[in-house]
């Protein structure tokens, strides 16, 4: 356990956002582009997918492909971050300014993930 707190903190962060598409669903499910199909199942599938990189920051032999991961994952949440800025239905009530403020914020999480390799 030599690594920075940070990184641990990261995955501890990508733990808990993947917990809570099991524990809260609708609120995804609320957000996912209507031109994506089986949106119960893709929020399943990417809270997993943020559990299982979670896990993956945490051992040496696994790290840079889940740094690889995040990077890609948050990237293809882009699309998710473009979609709610179309309209009021889509933002899904949240302040338009919040869902301005999202996109960089994606950015500098992708920068965070790639400081590490």
């Amino acid at each position: 356990m030599n690594e920075p707190w940070h990184l641990y903190a990261m995955a501890a962060m990508y733990a808990f956002a993947g917990l809570m598409h099991f524990l809260k669903p609708k609120a995804y499910m609320r957000i996912m582009p209507s031109y994506l199909p089986y949106h119960r199942e893709l929020v399943y599938i990417s809270g997993l997918v943020e559990i299982l990189l979670a896990v993956g920051l945490c051992f040496p032999f696994t790290r840079n492909l889940s740094l690889f991961g995040i990077i890609a994952m948050l990237a293809v949440f882009l699309l998710v971050h473009f979609y709610m800025l179309r309209g009021e239905k889509e933002g899904a009530g949240i302040p338009k300014w919040i869902l301005i403020l999202r996109v960089p914020l994606q950015f500098g999480l992708m920068y965070w993930a790639y400081w590490y390799f």
